[in-house]
C-alpha cells in the first residue's frame, strides 16, 4: 500500500484540486498494479472547511492542532497504514502516472525514497528566472523541496521523520537525512524528473518581486528559519 500524507492549514479552496489528481493517481496505479492507495490529510489547526473538503473527496482526515508542517506531516506518517510513504503539499497537482512511477522506483530494495521534481509557472518572468536559477542551485548541492517526497516506512522511522522545530525548509532537512541514511546502508535516493507536478505558483504571483527574493533566499532561511514570526506572512497571507 502507498499512502499519501497532505498536510493542510486552511487550505479549503486549493485542497480539492490537490485530492482530484490524486484520486486520479490512485486509480490509474492501481488498475495497472493492484495497489492500494490511501490518501491522508492532517488538519493543521485550520480555521476554514478544510475537514470537510477533505471528507468529501473521500480522504481520511486526521487532526493536529500544534501549528507545524514537519510536525503535521509526521503526524500522518503515525496514522498511514502503507510501506510507502508520499508527502504532498495541499497546493500541488499531481499527475496521473506518478504514483505508478513511485512504485516502480521502490521496486528496487535499495531505493529508500526520493523526491519529485517540480513545474512552477509563475506569471511574471523574473520569478520563472529565480526559481530557474534554484532548481540549478537544488541539483549541484543537491537537494530536493518538499512538493512531493517519498520513502519507505523504516526510512522514515530511522531518520526520526521531518524536523519540527523549523518554520521552512523541514522537506530539505529530510531529504538530506535521507542521503545520509542511503550512504550509511548503501541504499539510494532518487529524484524523479519526469512526471513534474505543479505547484501552486500563488505566493510568488501576489507578493511583491522583493519579498520572493528575501524570503526564497537560502541565506535568509537558514538564518531565520526557527523564528516563527518571520514567516507569519509565507503561512498566512497566503497560507500554505
Amino acid at each position: 500500500m502507498i499512502s499519501v500524507i497532505v498536510p493542510a492549514y486552511n487550505e479549503a479552496a486549493w485542497l480539492p484540486a490537490t485530492l482530484d489528481s490524486i484520486r486520479t493517481a490512485a486509480d490509474h496505479v492501481r488498475a495497472l498494479s493492484g495497489l492500494d492507495v490511501e490518501t491522508i490529510v492532517v488538519d493543521n489547526g485550520s480555521t476554514d472547511n478544510t475537514a470537510a473538503v477533505a471528507r468529501d473527496r473521500g480522504a481520511t482526515v486526521v487532526h493536529e492542532p500544534v501549528r507545524s508542517i514537519g510536525r503535521a506531516r509526521n503526524t500522518g506518517a503515525r496514522h498511514a497504514s502503507g510501506e510507502v510513504l508520499v508527502f504532498v503539499d495541499a497546493d500541488v497537482h499531481i499527475p496521473r502516472t506518478l504514483l505508478d512511477v513511485i512504485h516502480e522506483t521502490m521496486l528496487d530494495p535499495r531505493c529508500i525514497g526520493g523526491g519529485v521534481d517540480t513545474e512552477h509557472h509563475p506569471r511574471r518572468l523574473l520569478v520563472r528566472l529565480h526559481l530557474q536559477a534554484w532548481r540549478v542551485l537544488a541539483a549541484v548541492i543537491p537537494l530536493v523541496q518538499g512538493a512531493t517526497q517519498f520513502c519507505r516506512r523504516s526510512a522514515f522511522e530511522e531518520v526520526g521523520g521531518y524536523p519540527e522545530d523549523v518554520w521552512i525548509g523541514e522537506d530539505t532537512d529530510f531529504y538530506g537525512r535521507l542521503r545520509r541514511l542511503a550512504r550509511k546502508t548503501r541504499g539510494t535516493v532518487r529524484l524523479i524528473r519526469a512526471p513534474r507536478v505543479r505547484p501552486s505558483s500563488r505566493r510568488f504571483d501576489n507578493w511583491p518581486l522583493w519579498r520572493t527574493l528575501v524570503w526564497t533566499n537560502p541565506l535568509f532561511i537558514a538564518l531565520f528559519r526557527r523564528w516563527k514570526a518571520v514567516w507569519g506572512g509565507w503561512y498566512a497571507r497566503p497560507v500554505r
